[in-house]
């Protein structure tokens, strides 16, 4: 493999990994607050209003049905109106942050749930304000599952920021595009896979790792 393809590897990859960790820390910082609001304004949630649940779960659910390919082009406008331009790496986060918000919402709530109500009524029955209950109990309580579920999330954005190669976003998906396909070299196609199955394999080993190491330390309830 060539000096030049090993550079344009390169510079690709920390383009990907640009659009990956700063999508993934806007899906944490507009996901996981949705996903708290749709357990407490669920019925029998903390804050029970039942209308706004259900209309949360809507859009919840129409942002998640549209393919990302689709929803990348639809937000074009929008985008250029955010960045100033359609095309770049910036240009790609963007659409992808509006697609794993909803994404990491619905993996969120699903660990949120499974908190053992028995410390939800333990806190209240002490007491404990609603927030309470969210910061001492919910969140840390469903750490682990939060962080299996953000590792998710990175590695279906990895794959989503090579598909976004296909306007012009830049990263392994626009290399593999503009100098694997569309000029039949089959060393950058290759290693375009290469990378990317590297790039997944480190962040889904991270995430058990930590993962794992949380649910260890995390304090065994005492009947």
């Amino acid at each position: 493999m060539s000096r030049l393809i090993l550079d344009l590897l390169w510079n690709a990859t920390v383009q990907t990994l640009e659009m990956v960790l700063a999508s993934g820390l806007l899906a944490v910082a507009g996901g996981l607050p949705l996903a708290v609001l749709l357990v407490l304004t669920a019925p029998g949630g903390l804050y029970p209003l039942p209308w706004l649940s259900r209309t949360l779960g809507a859009v919840v659910d129409a942002v998640r049905a549209v393919p990302f390919i689709i929803l990348l082009v639809l937000l074009i406008p929008f985008t250029r109106m955010v960045v100033g331009t359609a095309l770049g790496t910036t240009a790609a986060i963007v659409p992808l942050s509006i697609a794993a918000i909803p994404y990491f919402a619905r993996i969120a709530e699903v660990s949120l749930r499974e908190v053992d109500a028995g410390l939800v009524d333990a806190v209240r029955a002490m007491g404990g304000t609603r927030w309470m209950v969210v910061r001492y109990v919910l969140l840390p309580e469903s750490l682990p599952g939060l962080i299996s579920g953000f590792t998710v999330t990175l590695v279906t954005l990895v794959g989503a920021s090579a598909m976004a190669g296909a306007i012009g976003a830049g990263g392994l998906g626009d290399l593999a595009i503009r100098y694997g396909y569309q000029r039949f070299n089959t060393t950058v196609m290759l290693g375009v896979v290469a990378v990317l199955v590297v790039l997944v394999m480190l962040l889904q080993g991270a995430g058990n790792v930590l993962a794992r190491y949380l649910r260890h330390t995390q304090p065994t309830p005492r009947g």
